[in-house]
C-alpha cells in the first residue's frame, strides 16, 4: 500500500514526468536556462516589494523566492508554475508580521504548509475548482484594491509613523499625511511606473521590470545630486550578522538555517513555541494556506491552457506545503505559485521545472554579488512596481466584463466579496462568496424544475412531466403545485425521465405527497432514472396497492392506470 502511495506520488511529480515523456536533453536544459535567467530577473525586485508590503526586510523576500521556489520546483505537481512570494499574500501576512513579528510570521508560514501537505495528501486539490468566478476576481480585484492602497506612502514619499491596518483608517491616515507629500518620490515613482506601462508597447522579450527599476534609480541619483535625497532600501533597512558586522541593504550571505520561531528582525524578539502561540496563529495558517492552494491551482490550470499540459492538483498542494515547510527554517515567508512569473516562464521557452529551479539559483547568485547594489534601490520605484502587480491582480478588465455581460447574482457575488476583501479580509469575502454563490447557484438550478401537463389523457386522468432535479431546494414547490393542479384528478402519472436528480429532500416532499392523497385517488410515477431510482430504493418506498405504483414506460403506466 505505501509503494502504491509513493509510486502515485512520483507519477504525479512535474519534474519526473517531464523527464519521462520526452529525454530531458542539453537543448531542453538551454531553454530552461533562458526561462530560469528570465523569471529571476523578474523575481529579484518583485521578492524585495513583496517582503517590504508584508512588513519585513526585503532579504527575506529573496530567501522565499530561493529556497520555497527550488523545492517547489522539484517536489510539485505543475510542470512549469514558479513559486516565491505573491501580492495576494500581503495583506494577510502584513497584518501578523505587525502583531507576531518575524518569528511569528515565518511559525504562521510553517503549519500553513503542513495544512497543504495534508490537503494534498486528503486529494482535495479539484475540489478547489468548485470556487465560483465571481468569488475568485471579487477577492483579487479586492487584494489588488489594498495592495495599492498600501504603496501610496512610497508612492509619494509621505511621512508616516505607522499605517494603520484597516483600509477604512489607512485611507484617513493617507489623506492626513498629504502634506508631507514629496515632489522627488512622486517623480521618481511616477517615471517607474510610466515605463512598466509602456515597455509592453515596444515589443521587447526582456521584461520591463529591471528597466523600470534601472531608470527609477538614475532619476534618484539626478536628484540626489540636486539636493533631493529619497527612501532607499539602504536608509530603510540594515542588518546585524552574527560576527557583530552592521551594514545596511541586504546581507549579501545565503540564508541560514535556523528554527523559525528563533530568526528575528531589527529588535524583535523571538517568541516561545507553544500552544498559545500555535492557537494565535492558526486562523492565519489557515488562510494563508487557503489561498495558496487556491493561487497555486488556479496558476497551474492557467499554465495548462497555455500549454496544452495537465497538472497534477494533489501533487502540486503537496509540492507547496512541502516548500512552504522547509522555506521558514531558512527565513522564507509563505509561497505559492505566481501567475505573471509562471506564465513569463512558459513564454521564455520553459520546457520543465528545471527553468524554475535556475530561477531560484540566480536569486541566490544575486543575494551574494548585488546586495550592495541592491540597497541603492528607491522605495518609490518599488512601490510603483507593486502598484503594477496590484493593476495586474485586479483584473480590470474581466471585472468590467462580468459587469456587463454576466446575470445580476454573479454580479452581487463578485462585488460582496470585493467589498468584504478590502473592508474586512479575504477569510471572510470568501467564505460569504461562496456560501452566498452557492445559494444562488441552487435558486437559479431550482427554478429550472418544471411541472409540465401532457394534454389529452382519459377523463379523471392528469400526465405531468417533471424536468430537472428534485433537490430539497424545488421538491417542495413542484409537490405543492402538483397538489394544487391535481385535485380533480383519480389518478395521476408522473413521467419522470427528465429528473436527473432526487435527493433526501425530494424523497421527504414526495413522500408527504403521497401521505396527503385522498382515498381512492391513485398516482404512478414512470420512466424513474438511475439515480432518483436508487435513492427510492434506499429510502424504502414501495408501491402500494390502489396508491402508488412504479412502472417503467409511459405506456405501461397509461395502460396500468386505464385498467
Amino acid at each position: 500500500m505505501k509503494m502504491h502511495g509513493f509510486r502515485a506520488l512520483l507519477r504525479g511529480n512535474a519534474l519526473a514526468e517531464a523527464c519521462r515523456h520526452e529525454p530531458y536533453s542539453l537543448q531542453r536544459l538551454m531553454k530552461d536556462a533562458v526561462a530560469g535567467i528570465t523569471v529571476g530577473i523578474i523575481a529579484i525586485p518583485l521578492a524585495m516589494a513583496l517582503a517590504i508590503a508584508s512588513g519585513v526586510p526585503p532579504q527575506y523576500g529573496l530567501y522565499t523566492s530561493a529556497i520555497a521556489g527550488l523545492v517547489i520546483a522539484l517536489c510539485g505537481g505543475s510542470r512549469f508554475s514558479v513559486s516565491g512570494p505573491t501580492a495576494a499574500f500581503v495583506v494577510i501576512l502584513f497584518p501578523v508580521s505587525q502583531q507576531f513579528g518575524l518569528a511569528g510570521l515565518l511559525v504562521a508560514t510553517l503549519l500553513s504548509g503542513v495544512m497543504l501537505v495534508l490537503m494534498g495528501i486528503a486529494r482535495i486539490g479539484r475540489l478547489i475548482e468548485y470556487i465560483p468566478l465571481p468569488v475568485t476576481l471579487g477577492f483579487t480585484s479586492g487584494i489588488g484594491i489594498t495592495i495599492a492602497t498600501m504603496q501610496i506612502k512610497d508612492l509619494f514619499g509621505l511621512e508616516m509613523a505607522t499605517v494603520p491596518e484597516h483600509f477604512t483608517d489607512k485611507v484617513v491616515a493617507l489623506a492626513q499625511a498629504l502634506p508631507s507629500f514629496s515632489a522627488a518620490d512622486a517623480v521618481i515613482g511616477i517615471t517607474t511606473l510610466a515605463v512598466l506601462v509602456l515597455w509592453p508597447r515596444l515589443g521587447v522579450r526582456l521584461p520591463g521590470h529591471l528597466p523600470a527599476l534601472l531608470l527609477g534609480t538614475g532619476v534618484m541619483a539626478l536628484l540626489a545630486t540636486l539636493g533631493h535625497p529619497v527612501a532607499t532600501i539602504g536608509s530603510r533597512f540594515s542588518y546585524l550578522l552574527a560576527d557583530g558586522t552592521q551594514g545596511i541593504g541586504i546581507p549579501p550571505i545565503l540564508p541560514q538555517l535556523a528554527l523559525p520561531w528563533n530568526v528575528t528582525a531589527g529588535n524583535e524578539p523571538a517568541v516561545t513555541l507553544n500552544w498559545a502561540l500555535v492557537s494565535a496563529l492558526l486562523p492565519a495558517a489557515f488562510t494563508m494556506a487557503m489561498l495558496g492552494a487556491i493561487e497555486s491551482l488556479l496558476c497551474a490550470v492557467v499554465l495548462d491552457g497555455m500549454t496544452g499540459s495537465k497538472h497534477h492538483a494533489n501533487n502540486e498542494l503537496i509540492g507547496q506545503g512541502i516548500g512552504n515547510i522547509v522555506a521558514p527554517f531558512f527565513g522564507g515567508i509563505t509561497a505559492t505559485a505566481a501567475i505573471a512569473r509562471s506564465a513569463a516562464n512558459v513564454r521564455a521557452g520553459a520546457t520543465s521545472p528545471v527553468a524554475a529551479v535556475i530561477h531560484a539559483l540566480l536569486v541566490l547568485l544575486a543575494l551574494l554579488s548585488l546586495a550592495p547594489l541592491l540597497a541603492y534601490l528607491p522605495m518609490a520605484a518599488m512601490a510603483a512596481l507593486l502598484l503594477m502587480v496590484a493593476w495586474n491582480m485586479s483584473e480590470a478588465h474581466k471585472v468590467v466584463g462580468l459587469l456587463r455581460r454576466a446575470p445580476k447574482d454573479d454580479i452581487i457575488v463578485m462585488l460582496l466579496c470585493m467589498s468584504l476583501t478590502v473592508l474586512f479580509d479575504m477569510v471572510l469575502a470568501i467564505s460569504v462568496g461562496i456560501v452566498l454563490a452557492s445559494l444562488l447557484f441552487m435558486r437559479r438550478v431550482a427554478r429550472m424544475t418544471r411541472l409540465t401537463e401532457i394534454p389529452g389523457q382519459p377523463a379523471g386522468t392528469q400526465l405531468f412531466r417533471v424536468s430537472g432535479p428534485l433537490f430539497f431546494a424545488a421538491a417542495e414547490r413542484i409537490f405543492e403545485e402538483l397538489a394544487a393542479r391535481t385535485q380533480q384528478a383519480e389518478r395521476i402519472i408522473l413521467q419522470w425521465d427528465a429528473v436527473v436528480v432526487l435527493d433526501a429532500g425530494g424523497l421527504n416532499a414526495l413522500q408527504r405527497f403521497i401521505d396527503t392523497l385522498p382515498a381512492g385517488k391513485q398516482l404512478c410515477i414512470c420512466e424513474v432514472p438511475y439515480q432518483p431510482l436508487k435513492t427510492l430504493a434506499r429510502g424504502r418506498v414501495q408501491p402500494v396497492p390502489g396508491r402508488l405504483m412504479f412502472c417503467a414506460t409511459l405506456p405501461d403506466a397509461l395502460h396500468a392506470t386505464a385498467a
